[in-house]
């Protein structure tokens, strides 16, 4: 599928050299070492929908929640992924990585503990500058051969994908360019790159990324998006979308362990925000397809806020988790908002 204002290139041509590599050579060096701990406070969130702690929404079950709040950098939460059961990292789209544990008290969330903000940095080792290329709103785990080795981030407005070495769970270093094609670097817009997932091991595209469109449609109509191979040539990439519906559009997306997909979509009511998920069936999921699945969870109102992160990871127990987060924008009507569910094993 090819979005309307421009033509696909061809996938084993469509190469490009990120423009963050040129950003650092006028931007003075600041230090390596630039970790800063913060402190976050937590305030818990004993219900959504009206249910309570353990209860069934819709097709998931309710695991509680926390409102976030810390110091002024603290926001612009965009995307979320784990390391391990505890260990999170999120991207802000002010160039930020934040990164700590997770706690839990009898199953629910209890706060984040031990939590540094530290500059995402380009391809020289630079922190990005205060612009447009900082913009970062997506982030995924990459593992190989089950171990993890890194993280792999998507960003907006000067679009492009990056990965990034993990050292104690921590990113660290700098980023290393992840190839994508010219139509999708050549996007500078904040409603383009907005979700990006890595496909796991039981999916039909193992190891690939599926890169999804906030807002540029293909040629139907449909967001676009596009499937990044494993290496250069791997037959698996090419262009893939999701059906659009009005008032919705997708801010994140993350594979459950048996290799179906999920999306988190965001559309806006009266002075409040609306939210859903949808999940779509793995053998689905291949070049050329147009993906529309099966909405499992809705939210709207108060219960929510802007929610643009979504991760997904199997606890200690054997239970698949599902985490959200939202984006303040760095506003004070806008809250930092940790909201997690628990998949309930059987759909129907």
């Amino acid at each position: 599928m090819t979005p309307a204002p421009r033509k696909w290139p061809d996938p084993t041509t469509a190469l490009f050299a990120l423009a963050l590599i040129a950003i650092p050579l006028s931007v003075p060096a600041v230090s390596t070492a630039a970790e800063t701990p913060v402190t976050i406070i937590a305030r818990p969130i004993e219900s959504f929908r009206g249910r309570a702690f353990g209860d069934v929404v819709q097709k998931l079950i309710w695991r509680g929640g926390l409102e976030l709040k810390g110091p002024e950098d603290f926001g612009g939460l965009s995307g979320l992924t784990f390391t391990d059961p505890e260990h999170f990292v999120i991207v802000s789209d002010r160039g930020q990585f934040f990164t700590g544990t997770l706690e839990y008290s009898d199953g629910r969330p209890q706060g984040l503990t031990n939590v540094t903000m530290s500059p995402i940095r380009n391809s020289h080792n630079v922190p990005l500058p205060p612009n447009y290329s900082r913009d970062a709103e997506a982030i995924d785990t990459i593992f190989r051969f089950g171990k993890v080795t890194g993280v792999r981030v998507g960003f907006e407005n000067l679009t492009r994908v990056a990965d990034f070495d993990l050292v104690d769970n921590r990113p660290t270093g700098a980023a290393l360019e992840v190839p994508i094609p010219h139509w999708l670097s050549d996007l500078r817009s904040n409603r383009s790159l907005e979700s990006l997932c890595i496909a796991p091991e039981t999916s039909p595209i193992a190891g690939a990324t599926i890169l999804l469109m906030e807002d540029f449609p293909d040629q139907e109509g449909n967001h676009a998006g596009w499937i990044l191979g494993r290496n250069e040539g791997d037959p698996i990439a090419g262009p893939i979308s999701l059906t659009a519906d009005p008032g919705f559009n997708p801010t994140d997306c993350a594979f459950l362990p048996d290799g179906d997909l999920l999306v988190l979509e965001r559309g806006t009511g009266f002075l409040s925000f609306n939210m859903r998920i949808r999940r779509l069936d793995a053998a689905g999921i291949h070049t050329g397809a147009v993906l529309t699945g099966q909405i499992i969870l809705t939210g709207a109102g108060g219960d929510i806020d802007n929610m643009e992160a979504m991760a997904v990871r199997t606890m200690p127990d054997g239970t698949v988790r599902i985490t959200l987060m939202s984006d303040n924008n760095f506003n004070g009507w806008e809250r930092n908002l940790l909201l997690e569910f628990e998949l309930i094993e059987v759909q129907e």
